[in-house]
């Protein structure tokens, strides 16, 4: 557990990306060597950490988009300081409302203004006089008597009429409010989208161009998926902060500057005294948001990490479901969600006490404002109308800052993205392919020279893995390397490539230091073959088409290129298989090529390298993964391709290089002899050992020399035979068969033909499989999705849902207080009445503070932490449900490794964005929104009914918005889903991509496709801006509504200020709520559409269920496998036979071979076995059992499977080994056992770190071989009754092959053997050979039997005899 806990934190560690150059004191990993080459190493793995603030996003805006963005955050700011505004008119209002219920009242109690003026009139004029006449009590008696004992107390008096024209006139502003609310909002949201998709698109583009520029000692410890997450999620996390949430967070800013300017023009001194708060508040708000943003950078950090893992599992499915290590892949994956849980916790947290001190501070000003207030109104300072002004600017503002939280968590988390997206675009690659530093030369003749050499993997500075290495290439030669495993022959294609630089000496390409030239253009002078075949999704032609990159020809007329293309296909014997494709050329290969074969892979890669007509050409075992048949023509085409040009051949296979110019035997980075193939035999040293090993039959050549025809037939014509394209078509070759014997004429009439019964039985199998259609689903299925989802966190989640529900009624019943306080200041001038009351609402309000300062705290907290935790559940839940799917499933090719990565990260994420502190405010909004309605309803039934019934108008804008951005989700899922596909699967073949100088090809396309995502999404863009600002608008006309009908009611029915200001401000504030709901429509959008692809990903039950309990268990197996009848073919191209009645028989504790051509039906079979794929009709039968009626898992228990690529995983050489026992804690005892048989330990045993040693990002620390080894360790570990070696030795060199071979043969007994082999050396001892052709077994037997049939066996062995004797 303390390994994986040591891996898993080097692996976050490597994603930080931040290896600075150590101090003199400090010791790092390069510290032991000589500071010169460690420089050089340091150089290409450093990533200095950058200095990057938010506005870094800006980087790549033009002139024109800084203009456009200046002015859209004018709109927004614009947009803000209308809400600014509003105090204002709320304290116009006040006053005059205020002005006309006094006089209403005042005058209604004499009777009237004219009754009072007649009644007054003679009042003071007897009063003056002494007059007896006069009633005194009429005024004395009257509750306004001190009022009106002061001629100037006598309020001022307002007409209904006047009263009405005044309020009428005034509503008409909120009208022109509207419209520039409506104006504004549209420019700054739908700019701000517009723009946002723009900038993220380039700083995707500059990324993966960042990328792709890297030297390749980067990509050593850093995994396609964390690549992958950055240029999904991080980028996404970038485009959210700088799109309309950066307007929203502008205007809400705006509203609290614009609000407290208007506060204090109107009184500097009692706005100065409020603004202590305001400090307060922007004080902790600054803190709590580096915090934020500090946290979320770590979180990203173990997000990223994960994402790395998730590929690593997606890309090699196959190996991960044949040794059932879904769970404990996916629990390393859990480590790292786990991590970055932990970080967005604490952010989650930090977010809350924004939102719960800012309402403090609402509390707190209302106490400060009308305990100090009535002081100023007594002195004469300032008015009422000043009064409510002032405070409810200050609570405008305020309010403001309670709305920010979720805006500035979006923004802080942009930043923290930024910066990690920023630190690789801002590396200094030390080999730079984009540069166009460096000399070119106008002539080319191929000279190569390694002059002492001394090399080192940056990523294993103990390991030295050459040392004054020297070897000379002269033009037009051509130079086999051949030796061990780890010998430095793929380093020198890497040092000739420039992928790596040397620590000590020279390498010199005609005459020239390569490092004065341009790396590009070096590169486009070499083409690469390498060993284990990379294609790019596409068609043969596009993948063929990459190879005249940098020539003449890569902008030439599409005619012209396709008969270049043609002819490479021909030469690399290629054709052949292309022509029985369903399109030809124009067939797509699909992810990675999956779709072929391995030999028809490399037999494409081939194509690819030879149709520029390069200068030089580098093969490494560019041969090893084709059938002895093709090898033989492919290498044909090579040895002609290589004349006049400078050729480079790796091999383990000596039959390949027997007509090299020269042929370099190494060991250990040292050469150990060079001379032609002649001049080494002779010398009867390591190579003749080399070539000893290889020889497959001592005697064969004398038979060949006997025999001119096979049964009557001529070689050329099993030549013809062989042909895939002449067995694929189903041309039987026409042949006397009157000689032949009837068992002869039987297997020919089975074996080389189509039968009708095949062909019908697969035909019509396929033909009735219909297409799965994509399910769609309402808003309400999906809600209770994410409920049942969410379950486990119900008793969190309704504690925070009762915090909020706390915390939201609060401001409702802050109506009603407020209200109460605006009606005390009309006590005046009875200033104790007035003081209290105001008295008993001062301490309401600083007990609601209190209770608003915890509840947002933790209603925001708890709603993170049961949000981080659901989130991480169904990121574990979605990796676990897609490892198990068939593999099926996996072929489709929208479900390629880097789109699924992607979405596990962008769907999570997305569900993500919707919970917290969004999840809270959401809940916050709805409940004040219908509170509000509530509190309006009791106190004045009239107005808020009125003003009640447009809300629906409201709510009806905001979802019509949500329903289009979620349509519109839904055509973005598809186009981001495939440029982020494109961008993993050039990432994941960094190497290929940099031989073939494709990053300006990758990069071009990658642009178009976000180009054309951004294009198709301009329109939904608009229309969704425009009904978010008529949802904004419409707050102004109810508001209009509110104050016109309210003045009404005043009037006519009596209304007190009291009333009106309850309905108003319940009715106003929740209608802003309401709107502030519809701000996240996009990311509800978002999340509707990730919760409807995990919903159907949840739904989808696979054919063949890992997490299937059912099946019968078998308690032990002898190893009896039959195949009977069986019919297949792929269900991605199921127009294509692949098996076509295969029958063959295994017996217990046999080893079986399987040969024949690439593409005939031998890894196919393999799959069968491992049930990745159900056949279309026939049995398989182990012990008698069919295979699809026992457990999945029981079944698979038994088998170990090699494949011909290995796959390791990030992590160390132990845990990689130890994947292959069932016992999770099995000895390392028995780990050493397993590597021994495979012949690897010692090699782990002379690594500085053993078997700790890190294996890197898909083993890429280590060479072919060395993974192939401990592929086999991994197999052998777990003791299986079966074995299947799918071209198990195919990269090993001969000494390894020939003991892991003897190992192999040991660990046979006693079990059942599969093993295909191209190379017939390795199976000449099996029990039984079936030899494969057309979907069917053409011929079987033992090695001697078959070379007495004289038919394809003993052709295939002919053209593998390496020497005469």
């Amino acid at each position: 557990m303390a390994s994986d806990e040591r891996a898993d934190a080097s692996l976050l560690s490597a994603t930080d990306s931040t290896a600075l150059i150590a101090p003199s004191e400090y010791r790092d990993q390069f510290s032991d060597l000589p500071i010169a080459e460690a420089q050089i190493l340091r150089d290409q793995v450093k990533t200095p950490e950058v200095k990057t603030s938010f506005f870094s996003a800006y980087r790549y805006a033009t002139m024109r988009d800084k203009f456009v963005i200046a002015f859209a955050v004018f709109c927004a700011a614009a947009e803000g300081s209308i809400k600014a505004a509003m105090p204002i008119m709320f304290g116009l209002f006040a006053q005059n409302f205020t002005d006309y219920i006094t006089s209403r009242d005042f005058y209604g109690y004499f009777g009237g203004y004219d009754n009072f003026m007649y009644e007054y009139e003679k009042y003071t004029t007897a009063s003056y006089f002494n007059s007896s006449d006069f009633n005194s009590s009429y005024f004395t008696d009257s509750p306004y008597y001190e009022s009106t004992y002061n001629f100037t107390m006598i309020p001022m008096y307002v007409s209904d009429d006047d009263f009405q024209r005044e309020a009428s006139y005034n509503s008409i502003y909120f009208i022109y409010f509207a419209i520039a609310e409506m104006l504004f909002s549209y420019v700054f949201v739908f700019t701000l989208i517009d723009r946002g998709d723009v900038l993220a698109a380039r700083i995707r583009q500059n990324y993966l161009g960042a990328i792709l520029k890297q030297n390749m000692a980067y990509f050593d410890k850093l995994g396609t998926g964390e690549i992958t997450t950055r240029i999904s999620s991080d980028t996404m996390m970038i485009q959210d902060g700088i799109s309309e949430k950066l307007g929203y967070l502008i205007s809400f800013s705006s509203t609290f500057v614009c609000s407290f300017i208007v506060g204090y023009s109107l009184s500097p001194r009692l706005a100065g005294f409020l603004s202590i708060v305001a400090v307060f508040i922007v004080g902790s708000f600054i803190f709590a948001s580096s915090r934020m943003t500090a946290l979320y950078s770590k979180a990203l950090n173990g997000s990223s990490a994960g994402g790395s893992i998730v590929e690593e599992v997606l890309s090699s499915i196959r190996n991960v479901q044949a040794f059932g290590i879904q769970e404990r892949l996916s629990s390393r994956y859990d480590y790292f969600l786990g991590v970055s849980q932990r970080y967005a916790l604490r952010a989650g947290f930090y977010a809350g006490s924004i939102s719960g001190i800012a309402w403090l501070g609402l509390y707190l000003d209302d106490a400060m404002a009308f305990y100090e207030g009535p002081k100023f109104l007594l002195r004469n300072e300032i008015s009422i109308l000043a009064l409510v002004t002032i405070l409810a600017s200050m609570i405008q503002g305020l309010f403001a800052i309670t709305s920010i939280t979720v805006h500035v968590r979006a923004v802080s988390a942009s930043a923290s993205a930024i910066n990690k997206i920023y630190t690789t675009i801002d590396r200094e690659s030390a080999i730079d392919s984009a540069s166009l530093a460096g000399r070119t030369l106008d002539k080319v003749e191929g000279n190569l020279e390694l002059k002492d050499v001394k090399f080192i993997y940056p990523s294993r500075p103990d390991v030295i893995v050459m040392q004054n290495f020297n070897l000379k290439i002269k033009a037009g030669t051509t130079v086999a390397l051949v030796g061990a495993s780890g010998s430095g022959k793929s380093t020198i294609v890497g040092l000739i490539e420039r992928f790596y630089k040397p620590v000590k000496g020279k390498v010199y390409f005609d005459g020239v230091d390569i490092e004065e030239l341009n790396v590009k253009w070096l590169r486009q002078q070499i083409a690469l073959v390498q060993q284990e075949p990379i294609l790019f999704a596409g068609t043969v032609y596009e993948n063929v088409a990459f190879g005249l990159i940098g020539t003449s020809f890569e902008f030439a007329s599409e005619i012209e290129k396709r008969a270049l293309v043609e002819d490479a296909c021909t030469q690399a014997n290629a054709m052949i298989f292309i022509d029985t494709l369903p399109k030809g050329l124009d067939t797509h290969v699909g992810d990675r090529g999956f779709l072929l074969s391995g030999g028809q892979k490399q037999r494409v890669a081939i194509a690819r390298a030879i149709v520029s007509n390069p200068k030089i050409l580098l093969l490494d075992e560019a041969t090893s993964a084709l059938d002895t048949k093709s090898e033989g023509i492919v290498q044909d085409a090579l040895d002609k391709a290589s004349k006049n040009r400078t050729t480079i051949v790796i091999a383990h296979r000596l039959s390949t290089i027997k007509d090299a110019n020269t042929i370099v035997v190494m060991n250990r980075g040292v050469i150990l002899e060079t001379g032609t193939h002649d001049e080494l035999i002779a010398k009867r040293g390591e190579y003749y050992g080399l070539v000893q090993t290889q020889n497959v039959e001592h005697d064969i050549e004398k038979t060949f020399e006997q025999a001119e025809i096979i049964d009557g037939v001529e070689v050329d014509s099993v030549e013809e035979m062989l042909d895939e394209k002449a067995v694929l078509d189903g041309e039987v070759q026409s042949e006397s068969e009157e000689s032949s014997t009837s068992m002869d004429k039987e297997t020919s009439r089975l074996l080389l033909s189509r039968t009708k019964t095949a062909r019908s039985i697969s035909s019509a199998i396929a033909s009735n499989m219909v297409e799965e259609t994509e399910k769609q689903y309402t808003v309400k299925e999906l809600f209770f999705f994410l409920y049942d989802l969410s379950r486990p966190e119900a008793k969190l989640n309704l504690i925070a849902l009762g915090f909020t529900i706390i915390m939201a009624a609060g401001y409702p019943y802050l109506s009603t207080v407020y209200s109460g306080s605006v009606d005390a200041l009309g006590e005046l001038p009875d200033e104790e009445a007035m003081l209290r009351r105001l008295k008993v609402n001062n301490i309401t309000y600083l007990i609601m503070g209190a209770i608003e300062l915890i509840c947002p705290i933790m209603a925001v907290g708890l709603f993170s932490y049961s949000g981080q935790r659901l989130v991480r559940r169904i990121r574990m839940r979605t990796l676990r449900q897609i490892v198990r799917q068939d593999i099926g499933f996996f072929d489709m090719k929208a479900n390629t490794s880097g789109s699924l990565t992607s979405a596990i990260s962008k769907d999570s994420g997305a569900i993500e964005g919707l919970s917290g502190a969004t999840l809270g405010q959401l809940f916050n909004s709805a409940i004040m929104l219908f509170g509000a309605i509530g509190v309006a309803l009791g106190v004045a039934w009239k107005l808020a009914a009125v003003a009640s019934s447009c809300i629906p108008l409201l709510l009806a804008s905001g979802f019509y918005r949500f329903y289009l951005l979620a349509k519109h989700q839904a055509s973005v899922k598809a186009a981001y889903g495939q440029s982020s596909s494109y961008a993993c699967e050039a990432a994941s073949s960094i190497k290929t991509v940099a031989a073939l100088t494709k990053e300006d090809h990758v990069i071009v396309n990658y642009k178009n496709a976000l180009d054309s995502l951004h294009t198709g999404g301009v329109r939904q863009n608009s229309n969704s801006a425009m009904l978010y600002a008529l949802s904004q608008s419409l707050v102004y006309l109810i508001q209009a509504l509110i104050f016109w009908y309210g003045s009404t009611l005043v009037r006519t029915d009596n209304y007190s200020v009291y009333m009106f200001f309850v309905a108003m401000i319940s009715i106003t504030n929740g209608t802003q709520n309401g709107s502030i709901i519809f701000s996240y429509a996009l990311d509800m959008a978002r999340a509707y559409d990730a919760a409807g692809n995990i919903k159907r990903l949840y739904e989808h039950e696979p054919l063949i269920d890992s997490w299937s309990n059912e099946g019968e268990v078998l308690n032990d197996t002898d190893g009896n496998i039959e195949f009977k009848n069986v019919h297949f073919r792929y269900p991605t191209r199921l127009q294509v036979p692949v098996l076509r009645g295969l029958n063959l028989t295994v017996k217990r504790g046999q080893y079986v071979a399987l040969v024949g051509a690439s593409g005939c039906g031998k890894s196919t079979t393999i799959g069968l076995l491992e049930r990745f794929y159900n056949p279309l009709s026939g049995q398989i039968f182990l012990d008698g059992r069919d295979i699809s009626t026992l457990n999945i898992n029981d079944y698979r228990s038994h088998i170990a499977l090699v494949q011909q690529e290995p796959t390791l995983y990030s992590g160390s050489v132990r845990e990689n080994v130890k994947y292959g026992s069932l016992d999770v804690e099995i000895s390392d005892e028995a780990m050493y056992d397993a590597c021994k048989k495979a012949n690897i330990h010692d090699f782990i045993m002379s690594l500085p770190d053993g078997y700790e040693t890190m294996c890197g990002a898909k083993g890429s620390l280590f060479s072919g071989g060395q993974k192939q080894r401990i592929a086999i360790a991994r197999a052998l570990i777990r003791d299986p009754k079966v074995l299947l070696l799918d071209e198990a030795t195919s990269a090993l060199d001969n000494e390894s092959e020939k003991v892991v071979q003897t190992a192999l043969d040991n660990a046979a007994k006693g079990r059942t053997t599969i093993a295909i082999a191209h190379r017939l050396s390795t199976i000449q001892k099996a029990d039984i050979i079936y030899v494969f052709e057309n979907g069917r077994v053409l011929e079987s037997g033992t090695h001697q039997e078959l070379l007495a049939n004289k038919m394809k066996y003993y052709e295939l062995v002919k053209l593998q005899a390496l020497e005469q004797n």
